[in-house]
């Protein structure tokens, strides 16, 4: 089978289509034939070896899929060949087969295509982790969303929505605010141009954001800390700048907020079936239309490098699925 394999931790140049064996399904296991796969952030850092887990090279990136079930490992319950999946993974996702724990699978239903689905599982469920079970956002809230344009913040935009919140979308260009505003945010900050903290301020009346989703970081983290509403809760949910904050605790006491982290992959693996609850709980919105994943473009494995590429210049709105 091929696989789109990393052989240097160089970034996404050190991407190139390999012939490999297909693995066989193990106990516990579901094989998988890919029909679409995901890209996301954390696929650019694996290709360089900043990412907090470290395959032995090479290795193929990749943390979502969308496929059919083609072999089932002994002791597997609840799946049969021939359905339709969706899975998510720490790495391997882009290959022509791949097998995962059945826990980290969940099906798909009719209405949602293969490209939705493997471009659903990390945004969605890690979005509705957080806004849900890290943040307890409430209806009539606001929410204040970092790097909205992107796979994550569009989903926050969406669900945050979805679960009554008024929603205030912040991105670097004025082109990707408008994108924003196209897509149900209630109103848009150019942290690229105004000043965050000032136009949050002015947003709300003075009272500032009772819930910040950061999947930023850098020096935007603080500049959202001091966003916040008394009591509010700054998500931290990854650094796709690059620069990891340091923050004044001196504004945490003042403003009695809390800074809260989200892990949706420890989540996940520790807490299955919650979030299997989560992901069905979405694709369902999906087949009702009430969310609508943003397909930015959908590439064969052969411009795997190049799909890395966009992402990591920030040059991508929503999500890209690499197409066997």
């Amino acid at each position: 089978m091929r696989a789109v394999r990393i052989h240097e931790l160089v970034g996404p140049s050190g991407l190139r289509v390999d012939e490999i064996e297909a693995p066989e399904a193990q106990a516990g296991e579901l094989r998988i034939q890919v029909h679409a796969a995901g890209v996301n952030f954390p696929d650019v850092l694996l290709t360089r070896g900043r990412y907090q887990f470290k395959p032995a090279l090479p290795f193929s990136p990749g943390g979502e899929v969308a496929g059919v079930v083609t072999q089932l490992g002994p002791g597997v319950d609840g799946f049969a060949v021939g359905d339709r999946v969706a899975a998510s993974m720490i790495a391997g996702g882009f290959a022509e087969q791949v097998t995962v724990p059945a826990p980290a699978a969940v099906k798909l239903p009719e209405g949602v295509s293969f490209a939705q689905g493997a471009s659903s599982l990390i945004t969605y469920g890690t979005t509705l982790h957080a806004l849900v079970d890290r943040a307890a956002l409430q209806p009539g809230e606001t929410l204040l969303v970092l790097g909205a344009a992107g796979g994550v913040g569009l989903a926050a935009i969406e669900l945050g929505k979805l679960l009554g919140a008024r929603v205030i979308a912040a991105a670097s260009t004025e082109e990707k605010v408008d994108f924003c505003l196209q897509h149900g945010a209630d109103a848009g900050i150019c942290y690229g141009k105004e000043d965050l903290k000032e136009r949050v301020k002015a947003l709300t009346q003075g009272e500032g954001a009772h819930v910040v989703y950061d999947p930023v970081g850098g020096e935007l983290t603080e500049a959202a800390l001091r966003s916040t509403a008394w009591e509010g809760r700054l998500l931290i949910v990854g650094f796709a700048s690059g620069p990891i904050p340091r923050l004044p605790a001196n504004l945490v006491l003042l403003k009695g907020c809390q800074v809260v982290g989200v892990f949706w992959g420890a989540f996940a693996a520790r807490h299955p079936d919650r979030n299997r609850a989560h992901l069905e709980r979405c694709l369902r919105w999906i087949e009702e239309g009430k969310l609508q994943p943003h397909l930015d473009a959908e590439l064969p494995f052969s411009r795997a490098q190049e799909a890395l590429e966009r992402l990591e210049q920030r040059a991508v709105r929503g999500k890209i699925v690499l197409l066997p």
